[in-house]
């Protein structure tokens, strides 16, 4: 370890010279800051000056021409985006009105097509019913004549059946033969009663 001894009275005197330096520096130079020394007030206010101006030629001749122009180019943009936003709505709109009208016209055209198809599928209907029903009263025409004739048939048989069995039961009855004639005519007065 090494042990370093100062002499106190260099170190003083070295002390008061340093400080003495520093006063004489201090009375050098003035006594505040340098933009408040009123001597340099006509040089600092000369360069105010031409700083201003420079800074207003920037300006009125580059910047704001530039800002201006932005500005009158995004109004013309603006503009012109609305303008074309009102063209395209009244295309829209147009095309709407065309569709809707073209619609109605579907819409009529297709009740006309249907009334059309309508009216002929009534008269092919009241045709086929028409031709149906004639067949019909052909169909139950011959029929009839079917019936009236085994009807006609079946009575022809009736009455002999029934002469038939009208002299079974007399004989049955009185013990006599009937005489057929005699039955006939009772029968057909029986008939005829019968009928009236």
């Amino acid at each position: 370890m090494m042990i370093v001894f100062f002499d106190t009275g260099k170190a003083a005197e070295h002390a008061a010279e340093a400080a003495e330096n520093v006063v004489e520096t201090a009375e050098h130079t003035s006594g505040g800051m340098p933009q408040l020394d009123f001597s340099t007030f006509p040089s600092q206010i000369f360069w105010l000056a031409v700083a201003f101006i420079l800074l207003y030629l920037a300006l009125d001749r580059y910047l704001i021409p530039r800002i201006g122009g932005a500005i009158e180019e995004r109004k013309d943009r603006i503009a012109d985006d609305l303008d074309m936003a009102a063209r395209k709505k009244a295309e829209a709109d147009e095309a709407m009105m065309a569709y809707d009208k073209s619609l109605a016209d579907a819409r009529t055209k297709a009740n006309k097509i249907a009334a059309e198809n309508r009216a002929i599928l009534d008269e092919q209907l009241a045709r086929e019913s028409a031709t149906q029903e004639a067949e019909l009263d052909k169909t139950a025409a011959k029929a009839d004549a079917k019936i009236a004739k085994a009807r006609a048939k079946a009575m022809v048989h009736v009455e002999d059946i029934a002469l038939e069995v009208a002299g079974e039961m007399v004989t049955a009855l009185g013990g006599i033969k009937a005489d057929a004639r005699k039955l006939q005519k009772a029968l057909q007065s029986a008939n005829a009663a019968g009928s009236a």
